[in-house]
């Protein structure tokens, strides 16, 4: 297999965004069907559906709805790279261009939490967009992935995680 270089998604975010929370690039099935977390094996939107209280099998554009009436942004540390496959470690490290940061923080000013989708996410943010920003938010932390990759944990502990650290922002918040 060739290496293909891949590009992300504009933010799925509005001016009263308080939470953002990263991915690292979007995977195959994402970037064919043009949304965040399309692969239906992928926990995200089912953890964020039980989080906030609605139907994970809504359109996409009310999930994205969802989630900005939740005050979340939902963005990529990554606009492009090459990659061969949907698997962060198949990222090539040279090839790496990250989002624009400093725009989004000075746009997005009331987002004072970032939680990373996984650690390359994270490792990747830390790398090459913390050194760079002059606004930051005020907290970081790094949740399990829900990537159908990430099996050493089960669903119900991914859930758990995730509540956890967002659970305040939910509507449904007897999980």
């Amino acid at each position: 297999m060739t290496k293909t270089l891949l590009f992300s998604f504009e933010p799925i975010a509005d001016c009263n965004a308080e939470i953002l929370i990263l991915g690292s690039m979007p995977g195959q099935e994402s970037l064919a069907a043009d949304q965040y977390y399309a692969n239906r094996r992928n926990a995200f939107w089912k953890i964020m559906a039980q989080l906030l209280g609605f139907d994970q099998d809504a359109s996409y554009e009310d999930r994205r709805h969802e989630l900005k009436t939740a005050r979340i942004a939902l963005w990529d540390v990554l606009q492009s790279c090459t990659r061969v496959g949907s698997l962060d470690a198949r990222i090539d490290a040279g090839s790496i261009t990250v989002n624009d940061f400093q725009s989004f923080f000075r746009t997005h000013d009331k987002v004072h939490a970032v939680f990373f989708n996984g650690a390359k996410a994270e490792s990747a943010y830390r790398r090459y967009v913390l050194p760079t920003v002059s606004t930051v938010p005020v907290s970081y932390m790094r949740l399990p992935s829900t990537s159908p990759a990430h099996a050493s944990l089960s669903y119900e502990q991914k859930l758990q995680a995730w509540q956890s650290a967002l659970g305040p922002v939910g509507r449904n918040k007897s999980v």
